[in-house]
């Protein structure tokens, strides 16, 4: 498959159209008791931070026939293939009646792409069971192929907006997409409503990104220029980049103060959302410097997200490029998060060295737990029932422990557990490790006589 060739769009949708679909195991049990529209929507959720693109880097969806293709070229074809399943499942769980699902996904491309025009005139097409013109089909595979000349952004810069950029754009396709199968006809109200929130929060994520850029020292020309040209790649309206390149030029000759950039944030959503990517920025070099550490600190403490969510965050992060190490990654976040794992680990061991003992009498005083952390450490499968009493017992332990109150937070029990298991870090305290097994003695050293020197 070629994006620079005629019918590429058509081909990928029609891909898609024909593999089967499904959801997944216990969250169909979950999704069943849910009304239509609700399913749709925590299905949607669900699938956005499973699929990887939360962090910008779909798991899977590469379509067949791009392997060949340049890393941008296949990401955003894997882009595309997992957006518009994600718009035919949910379609399915809307319960939308039958019709053409190749022309509308092409509706709700035209839609993601701003080009609410051509969106409006595919749909009217559609309705009418009109053969919309090769026009109409070569303008939408011209925008969207325009889009992923962008995708790669440039990393050498350190501001890389394409993780943000495409969550931002995955969550106005899944929203557009559940109200467009719901309703059988396309709302352009609110099809622009929803692009106009969306370049609000990629403007507040440039802006962000940018005060990053400027942690430790000013960009330089080059940087500044790459700076700005991401920017315009972003395709907002002319007003919005205009208006955002003055700030981000001002921001070039005075740092900003987070607390401005900030102030309108008050979703707890696009809060973790934005000290999410800004994380993920941090990374793609494959370094965090000091003073991207702290930005990071200092944009959670501005936010109001506790150390503990920053910690659990950053796990996640860690935890998901661990994993999928193997899958298409045009940057290096996955270095950069292997960095971020040892981080994490370093302040995870300077705590539990410094309350080494307390934690250890407060583990005794609380009956099995020593045990089933040693069933878990050395691999053993917990029952639902052990993990349920192991949750509770560590938690006695946090509460006992101020520094340890990371287990404490939903999800946080295994968080040293999970990090052992995933990350190429032994983070366990030696208490609850294996003793190493002794190494065989070295082999006795053979002598090998020396050869006599003879007379010259």
């Amino acid at each position: 498959m070629n994006v620079g060739k005629s019918g590429w769009l058509s081909t990928l949708l029609e891909q898609v159209a024909a593999a089967p679909r499904g959801t997944a195991g216990a969250l169909d049990v979950k999704l069943a008791a849910l009304p239509p529209r609700a399913r749709a929507r925590a299905y949607m959720r669900w699938t956005l931070h499973e699929s990887g693109l939360r962090y910008g880097t779909p798991i899977g969806g590469v379509p067949e026939g791009s392997v060949g293709g340049a890393p941008e070229e296949r990401l955003f074809l894997a882009v595309l293939h997992t957006l518009a399943s994600l718009g035919l499942t949910l379609a399915e769980l809307v319960g939308a009646p039958e019709g053409n699902r190749v022309e509308q996904l092409r509706v709700l491309f035209a839609v993601l792409t701003g080009e609410l025009a051509l969106a409006q005139s595919l749909d009217q097409a559609l309705h009418k069971k009109q053969t919309p013109s090769r026009r109409r089909l070569a303008k939408v595979e011209s925008a969207l192929a325009e889009r992923a000349m962008s995708l790669s952004g440039d990393p050498v810069y350190g501001l890389i907006l394409h993780n943000g950029a495409l969550y931002v754009d995955a969550a106005v396709f899944g929203h557009q997409a559940r109200e467009y199968f719901s309703r059988g006809r396309l709302n352009v109200a609110n099809a622009r409503r929803r692009l106009e929130v969306a370049g609000r929060e990629k403007a507040l994520l440039v802006e962000v990104l940018t005060a990053l850029a400027c942690a430790e020292r000013s960009p330089g020309y080059a940087a500044q220029r790459a700076i700005l040209r991401q920017i315009e790649d972003l395709k907002l309206s002319e007003r919005r980049t205009s208006e955002l390149k003055a700030r981000v030029k001002l921001a070039f000759e005075r740092k900003p103060r987070l607390k401005d950039i900030v102030r309108g944030v008050r979703s707890h959503e696009l809060q973790r959302f934005v000290l999410e990517q800004t994380v993920l920025a941090s990374l793609v070099d494959g370094k965090r410097s000091p003073s991207e550490v702290a930005f990071v600190s200092d944009l959670a403490r501005v936010l109001g997200v506790s150390e503990v969510e920053v910690k659990q965050l950053e796990v996640r992060v860690a935890e998901f490029y661990a994993k999928n190490r193997s899958i298409l990654d045009v940057f290096t976040v996955s270095a950069g998060a292997g960095l971020m794992g040892e981080e994490l680990v370093a302040k995870m061991e300077r705590t539990l060295e410094k309350n080494f003992h307390r934690l250890l009498k407060e583990v005794r005083q609380t009956g099995e737990l020593p045990f089933l952390l040693a069933k878990a450490a050395r691999g053993q499968r917990l029952s639902p029932d052990e993990k349920r009493r192991m949750r509770t017992q560590l938690l006695d332990v946090a509460k006992a422990i101020p520094a340890l109150a990371i287990f404490s937070a939903p999800g946080g029990i295994l968080i040293l557990i999970a990090l052992a298991k995933v990350l190429p870090f032994n983070i366990l305290p030696s208490a609850f490790q294996d003793p190493p097994l002794e190494a065989a003695p070295p082999p006795d050293p053979v002598l090998v006589p020396r050869p006599r020197k003879t007379a010259g």
